[in-house]
């Protein structure tokens, strides 16, 4: 799955989000690092939703 995200120079490295996801922030030295770091959060914060709602059924949509 593709996910966007954002990717700001700080003063400590860089910043990076997903906007898709709300409160999915990480960062890193290197922008690199940061993009790796956003893959762990992404996937954290998809497990965590899929954990606290177990009597949901997913759904799927396709949107143009």
């Amino acid at each position: 799955m593709l996910y966007r995200v954002r990717v700001k120079r700080t003063d400590e490295g860089y910043a990076v989000w997903c906007p898709m996801l709300p409160g999915c922030w990480s960062q890193g030295e290197t922008e690199a690092e940061a993009l790796e770091n956003i893959k762990d959060a992404i996937r954290d914060y998809v497990e965590t939703l899929e954990e606290t709602n177990p009597d949901s059924e997913p759904r799927f949509v396709e949107v143009a």
